[in-house]
C-alpha cells in the first residue's frame, strides 16, 4: 500500500531497521506488532540491499519502504522491480559533486521520472546538521515535496514542543503533507551522546541528569516510560502516525506500544 494511502489511517505504526545478521529473528518479533510497514536502512557506504528488501516483501509479506541514497542512485531500477511501493529519498552523509545527484530533491525528482512508487522525505525538527538555520532548511524541505514527496518522516526528537512548533513553520511554509514523527526509544546513555554529536538533537536536562545516575537496566525502563509518555502526547495531538527507530532492538518498541495500544 502507498504511503499516499496508508496515512489517510490514524495512529499508523512503522518500523525502521537496518542490515544485521540478527535481522531475521528481529523481523519476525517486529511482524507480531503488526506494523503498517518496515523501513529499511543502508548501511556504511553500502548501496541498497535489494535481496534483503526482497526477502521483507515477498518472503515475510511485509510492506516495505526501501531507502535511497544519493550514492546510490543507480539502485532505483532494482527497487522499482520488486513491486515495492514506497521509497525514502535521503541525500546521505557522503555526496560525490560530480553526480547529478546531490541532494535529496534531485532523487525525488528521479524517481517520479522512473516510477510509480510514493517518496518520504526527512524532516529535521531542530534543522538539519548542514543548515544554517531552521527556516532554510523548511527551505529545502519545501523543494523535495515540490518535486514529488508523499509524506515527511521527521529526525528524532525528545522535545515534543519542538515538534509541535516544526510541524507550524513547515505548514507556514505552505507545505501540508503527513508529518511522521521519529520516535528512537533511549537505550543506553552511549546511544544518546551519539545520536547528539551527529545531528542537531536537543536532550532536556532531566534526561541527561538521569542518564547519570541510571544503570543500564534502569536507563531501558526510563526509555521506555518516557517514549511512552511521548508518544501519547503526539497521538493526542493527532498526529498521523509514528515512526519507530527501533535500532534492530525491539523490546523497547514492543513494550511501547504496549502502553499506548494495551
Amino acid at each position: 500500500m502507498k504511503l499516499t494511502e496508508i496515512y489517510k489511517n490514524k495512529n499508523v505504526i512503522s518500523f525502521e531497521v537496518f542490515p544485521h545478521e540478527g535481522l531475521p529473528e528481529e523481523l519476525q518479533r517486529l511482524k507480531e506488532l503488526n506494523p503498517a510497514f518496515i523501513s529499511l536502512t543502508q548501511t556504511g557506504g553500502g548501496g541498497c540491499d535489494v535481496r534483503l528488501l526482497d526477502r521483507i516483501k515477498n518472503g515475510l509479506g511485509m510492506d516495505v519502504m526501501a531507502h535511497l541514497l544519493c550514492r546510490s542512485a543507480e539502485s532505483i531500477d532494482e527497487i522499482n522491480a520488486l513491486g515495492i511501493e514506497n521509497i525514502l529519498a535521503l541525500r546521505g552523509d557522503t555526496v560525490d559533486e560530480t553526480s547529478p545527484y546531490r541532494h535529496a530533491s534531485d532523487l525525488v525528482t528521479l524517481i517520479k521520472s522512473k516510477t510509480r512508487m510514493d517518496i518520504g522525505v526527512a524532516g529535521y525538527p531542530e534543522g538539519h546538521i548542514d543548515a544554517p538555520d531552521l527556516l532554510t532548511d523548511i527551505e529545502n524541505l519545501k523543494k523535495k515535496v515540490d518535486a514529488g514527496a508523499s509524506a515527511i518522516f521527521t529526525q528524532l526528537f525528545f522535545d515534543n514542543d519542538k515538534f509541535f512548533s516544526y510541524v507550524q513553520l513547515v505548514r507556514d511554509a505552505g507545505i501540508y503533507l503527513p508529518i511522521i514523527p521519529g520516535i528512537m526509544p533511549i537505550v543506553s546513555k552511549k546511544q544518546v551522546e551519539r545520536m547528539t554529536n551527529l545531528a542537531k538533537i536537543t536532550v532536556p536536562a532531566a534526561i541527561t541528569e538521569r542518564l547519570e545516575k541510571y544503570s543500564p537496566e534502569d536507563i531501558v525502563k526510563m526509555g521506555i516510560e518516557l517514549a511512552s509518555m511521548q508518544c501519547q502526547q503526539l497521538l493526542d495531538s493527532g498526529v498521523s502516525g509514528l515512526h519507530f527507530y527501533t535500532l534492530n532492538k525491539s523490546y523497547s518498541t514492543a513494550q511501547i506500544l504496549e502502553n499506548l495500544l494495551g
